[in-house]
Formats: C-alpha cells, structure tokens, sequence
C-alpha cells in the first residue's frame, strides 16, 4: 500500500520500491505516484489507453541515464549493468533504449519512516567496478514538498550519469490546452533546440514560456529549451480554469531541459548532471510548491 504524505493542502502518494510500477526505466526508490492539493489531483499517467500500468510513468517518477545508464557500454552482451534506483539489468543489445523491457536483479531497499518524511534507501552491488548508496528523502510541509537526493559511490570507478523527473502534470485532470500556461525563467530561443516534435502546431513557444492554442491530439517534444546554456533548475505550470499552479525548483543549474506531453499530460523535465568519484557523494534537491494563482 502507498505511504501517504499529508499536510492540511497536500496529498503526496508515494509507492514503496516493490509494489506496483515494475519496469526496468524509472528509479524503485520513492515512486511518487500522485499528488493532490485540497483534494484537486494534479498528477495523471503516461498512456492513459493503456492497461499496462505497472510497466508506465505516472505520478512523479524519476530516472537516472536515460541514454547511457552507468557502465553500459563496457558490459558485454548478456552481462549486468547498474541502473540506478532500480538493481542490475540484463544488457541484450548494444544500444540502450530507455522503453525496452529488461531482466531485473532488484537492488536492495531501506525504508524509514518519520513525521512527514520518508527515507528510502537503495545498496547495488559491486558489478564492473561500479557501485553506489542511494539515499532519497522526501519531505512535505504546509504547501510544498522537497526531494533530498545523496548519492555516494560506494564502488572503484566515478559514475558518470544524469538524473531527471518525469512530471506528469495533469491539473484537475483537465486536458491540455488554453487554460495550461508553462513558464521558465530565461527567454527560450526555440532555433537551438535539439529536437521539435509539434506536427500540430498546437503547441506555442514564447519568449519564457509555453501555451497552446488547441488539445494536442497527437505527442509533442521539444529537447534542450535551455539550448545548452546553464541556466538556474525552474519550471511554473498553472491552469486559469483551476486557479492553480505548481512549480519546481531545483537546488542547481541544469543545461538540458525538455519537454513532452500529449493530449492529457504535460512534462517538463529538469536534467541533473552527476559526476561522482569513488568514495565521495553528490547531493542536490527537488522542491514543488503548490499554489493558488489568484490568492
């Protein structure tokens, strides 16, 4: 069963490492599975056709090396490598693609639990000279919520990955659209993104921030907003219709910031660089406040 932090305007549902999502993507420890502020959801999930939902995103759920995971290009097929968060997985391919399925050592997981807080800890084992401790803390208050994250490699070589969040943001579960507006804190050049996908044209780029004239129907993506420059971690969804808005901070800079959301789902997504040496820890953190917009 989910562990449930509350406030008196929060609801953060959290699934503990073994339960429900199963997939071999998206980091065990401290699955944020849904939000709520004064009982309005503001969290939904990745393919809402899709009856497979222990294998999808949803929630708050985030990720380490979603193109590279640690130690994967020197282990040979059929060995094992470190996902993070997640165990051991089973290498089948020379390219790694962050939506196949693959076989799963699970590492092992920690739980404590405290007056609002919950501490989950992930140990991996020693494989190709990686190793690590992963220490999450997730903590709420009045009308925010904070993601602590300690990362202390326990092996022989430095780990050199990303983290990120999948937001899947969905206000009152009201569809995207004119209501939505995403803001970020620096101008958006949109001629240095890496990729666009926006066939509709529904999805529209301002100086600092991100509306839409219609529903997409279809997905859309936009990869790298802050066109390689680092900026400060910063992102602002509100919905008018609702009159509230959420946002994240993050306690770094980031230089990759991307976007995907469909016709039910919006997802911005600040990237952590890490690059730890063997015996030190990396530490940064997540803040969401939650707001009314009119107030």
């Amino acid at each position: 069963m989910a562990h449930i932090l509350k406030s008196n305007s929060l609801k953060v549902a959290i699934d503990l490492p073994l339960e429900n999502y199963k997939g071999s993507r998206f980091d065990w420890s401290g699955k944020i599975s849904s939000i709520r502020f004064k009982d309005l959801p503001l969290t939904t999930i990745e393919d809402a056709g899709s009856k497979d939902v222990n294998f999808l995103g949803k929630g708050l759920y985030n990720e380490f090396g979603i193109t590279n995971p640690v130690g994967y290009n020197e282990t040979p097929k059929g060995g094992w490598f470190h996902k993070i968060g997640v165990g051991l997985l089973k290498k089948e391919h020379k390219q790694y693609l962050f939506h196949r399925k693959h076989v799963i050592r699970p590492a092992h997981f920690d739980i404590t639990y405290e007056d609002r807080k919950i501490i989950i800890i992930c140990k991996s084992e020693l494989v190709n000279g990686y190793s690590y401790i992963l220490k999450k803390e997730i903590s709420i208050s009045e009308n925010s919520f904070t993601i602590n994250y300690f990362l202390h490699n326990t092996g022989e070589k430095k780990i050199i990955t990303d983290e990120y969040v999948h937001n899947f943001m969905a206000i009152n579960n009201a569809l995207i659209g004119e209501d939505y507006t995403l803001k970020f804190p620096f101008p958006i050049n949109s001629s240095l993104f890496d990729e666009t996908v926006n066939s509709e044209n529904k999805v529209e780029i301002g100086l600092g921030n991100v509306t839409f004239n219609k529903t997409p129907e279809k997905q859309f993506f936009f990869s790298n907003l802050t066109g390689g420059k680092e900026l400060q971690a910063e992102w602002i969804l509100t919905n008018l219709k609702a009159n509230v808005g959420i946002k994240e901070f993050g306690s770094f800079k980031t230089d990759k910031i991307n976007l995907w959301g469909w016709k039910h789902v919006i997802s911005p997504e600040l990237f952590f660089k890490i690059s730890v040496d063997p015996k030190e820890t990396v530490e940064w953190s997540r803040k969401f406040d939650v707001f009314k917009i009119n107030s």
